[in-house]
């Protein structure tokens, strides 16, 4: 996918224009000008700038971009925590960009959810092989995660199985392989997977005792 093709948002704690007189607030606002136009100038499509506020949520549920980027000079922890949060449902590759090198913040960053941390600015050229590799990553976690989900699924059905081969040995004498035989056999006659006959079965035997 080149870089055009992808839709980014950056989200900020300077969601305002500051006051003449906020000699910081001014600060974080030109660096976030500086750091969307390393990101144009990169090729990337700016789909929004958005607040990191209770809003977000919406906000990038409208905008349905592919990347977040994350402009968080200071109050860096709440700008990730609103950015997680909002993105609980729809998780998206998330860029952190801080004037901040703390080892702390950059272990709490990456367990939170952030797949890429740049410190000290954006250069044009850096834009491409930080956004490509902060993808990367998250598809490489997303794949994992689902791995992790089937494989905790399987032990859990063979777990239901085996419940209800105990409850067939039990209760009619059966051998193990009869019992297996027996939930295989009504669960083909029913069009269902011997997992959810087994759990059919230890449902109605919980009701019975």
């Amino acid at each position: 996918m080149s870089a055009s093709d992808l839709r980014l948002a950056v989200i900020t704690m300077a969601a305002h224009v500051p006051d003449l007189a906020d000699t910081e607030g001014w600060a974080e606002a030109l660096r976030l000008r500086d750091l969307v136009q390393g990101l144009v100038q990169g090729g990337y499509r700016i789909a929004g700038v958005l607040g990191a506020d209770a809003q977000l949520p919406e906000r990038l549920a409208a905008l349905a971009p592919d990347v977040l980027i994350v402009d968080a000079e200071s109050g860096a922890r709440d700008a990730i925590e609103h950015v997680v949060w909002a993105t609980r449902d729809a998780p998206r590759p998330i860029v952190l960009f801080t004037e901040e090198h703390d080892p702390a913040h950059v272990r709490e960053a990456v367990a939170a959810g952030v797949v890429a941390y740049v410190v000290a600015g954006l250069a044009p050229e850096r834009v491409r092989p930080v956004i490509d590799v902060a993808i990367a990553r998250f598809e490489h976690e997303q794949r994992l995660r689902v791995e992790l989900a089937s494989a905790r699924g399987q032990l859990a059905e063979r777990e239901v199985v085996a419940q209800a081969k105990s409850v067939l040995m039990q209760r009619h004498g059966l051998s193990e392989p009869q019992a297996y035989a027996r939930l295989r056999k009504t669960a083909m006659n029913h069009g269902v997977t011997i997992a959810e006959i087994s759990r059919r079965l230890l449902d109605v035997s919980d009701l019975f005792g």
